[in-house]
């Protein structure tokens, strides 16, 4: 199956991502977007989620990549390709999910770029915190910390886990949200609509922080 023309939104949530954080991937997304179910899970997929990074490491040197996004998000999506702020009011469940294999991709990418080590945990943080700041950026106003409360609500106090999860993957999905919503916690009581560059700049300095320095940063 060919990537669907909606496979734009990877771009803008990528370019976003980019921006946010002040760092260019070497890679976009879409390049790298599987959209069969079944060549998913031929390349590992667990076929349960909407979104999955397919990772292979054959040596020390290489790493195969594959970004599973399921049609049905692509296609709720489309329509907000050109306003991706508006998939915030009526699609905010895909956009997270888009968002969140974005996420991964990129951080993974830059990680190896870097020869550094990454934890699924650290993924998994990293892609709670960047929903966070996607949805923050997009709505930055006059009204923007009532958004982000109400958005990191939305994010953090009414998660419902899968079912098919095992006990390792409910306890790194648990914590993950747990470091995720102390971290946002202390970004909206700095939050001032004025001071985009104050928000961006503790964002950028998070992100570069790695392995167990980030999760000690993220859960204080």
């Amino acid at each position: 199956m060919s990537a669907p023309l909606n496979s734009a939104m990877l771009e803008r949530v990528q370019a976003l991502l980019e921006a946010i954080y002040g760092v260019r991937c070497e890679h976009q997304a879409r390049d790298f977007l599987v959209v069969d179910g079944e060549v998913a899970q031929a390349l590992g997929a667990s076929g349960q989620a909407p979104e999955e990074l397919l990772v292979h490491q054959p040596s020390d040197e290489e790493l195969d990549v594959a970004l599973y996004i399921s049609p049905s998000v692509l296609s709720r999506l489309q329509p907000f390709v050109g306003e991706p702020d508006g998939a915030l009011d009526f699609e905010l469940k895909s956009f997270c999910e888009l968002a969140e294999g974005v996420s991964h991709f990129m951080y993974l990418l830059r990680s190896a770029a870097l020869e550094r080590k990454v934890s699924l945990l650290e993924l998994e943080a990293q892609a709670e915190v960047d929903k966070f700041a996607l949805c923050t950026v997009l709505r930055w106003g006059s009204e923007v910390k009532a958004w982000a409360a109400a958005v990191s609500e939305r994010l953090f106090a009414r998660v419902r886990l899968r079912e098919h999860l095992g006990p390792a993957e409910v306890w790194r999905y648990g914590e993950a949200n747990r470091l995720a919503q102390r971290y946002c916690g202390r970004l909206l009581k700095q939050l001032r609509p004025g001071r985009l560059d104050v928000f961006l700049g503790e964002l950028r300095h998070m992100y570069r922080l790695g392995a167990e320095a980030k999760l000690a940063y993220l859960g204080r």
